[in-house]
């Protein structure tokens, strides 16, 4: 039995996953993995790798990499190899091609090996696509965030912006789309809720009031008998 609860934010891209996670773990002094950070860091090796994802013995060449792949995160930064790689795994075209491989077996099978390890012991708030039914579907705590498509790709546009990206809301759009159909129907750990979900939605919510009302959820639970344990 683990002495302090895992909990898993599952959700689509843009419905403030990163942020609501990073944010509860801070309020509950627990630790926060972020794991599509880790399949971009995995898709900008396979780049520098010069893999080709049309190759026929495409798992075969990722062997290799997977087996040597080190990320770790300092703060906000994604470390691949000890090489800060966050700027460049902000470009949209990395978050596709993580998309991509995502859905390869071999790949799945080594992050989700490395993220139990990063969660066993508990006290982590981990935030993914599959965390509460395919990676920790014993977590004590589970909640799906999700927003309207066009809330979250504006939330997406705005971030790229932020960074000088040239590119525009309705391509945003259009790319939140495919990403949603492309994860939701994938043979392997596709992105759904999981049935003890607690559903969150953060149309018309503020990243505070989604934290707080997470929280405000946990801390309930606990006090009714599920022992959660503050550091």
């Amino acid at each position: 039995m683990r002495a302090r609860p895992i909990i898993a934010i599952d959700g689509p891209v843009g419905a403030g996953k990163s942020t609501v996670a990073r944010g509860l773990a801070r309020a509950l002094g627990f630790s926060y993995l972020n794991t599509g950070a880790m399949y971009r860091a995995v898709a900008i090796a396979a780049r520098d790798a010069g893999v080709d994802l049309s190759a026929p013995d495409l798992e075969a060449r990722l062997e290799p990499i997977l087996r040597a792949i080190s990320i770790a995160f300092d703060g906000e930064r994604i470390l691949l190899g000890g090489a800060d790689v966050t700027r460049r795994a902000a470009d949209p075209a990395i978050g596709d091609l993580a998309s991509r491989l995502s859905a390869i077996g071999a790949v799945r099978a080594r992050m989700r090996e490395l993220q139990r390890a990063a969660g066993a012991q508990g006290g982590v708030v981990m935030e993914g696509r599959d965390i509460g039914t395919a990676v920790f579907p014993d977590a004590e705590f589970k909640f799906f965030l999700d927003a309207d498509v066009k809330v979250r790709a504006r939330r997406r546009y705005e971030e790229l912006a932020a960074r000088n990206a040239t590119i525009s809301f309705a391509e945003v759009l259009e790319q939140l789309r495919e990403r949603d159909a492309r994860d939701s129907s994938r043979a392997l750990a596709p992105l759904k809720r999981a049935a003890d979900a607690v559903a969150v939605d953060s149309t018309a919510l503020d990243i505070p009031a989604v934290v707080n009302a997470i929280k405000g959820y946990i801390l309930a639970a606990s006090n009714a008998g599920k022992g959660l344990k503050r550091s």
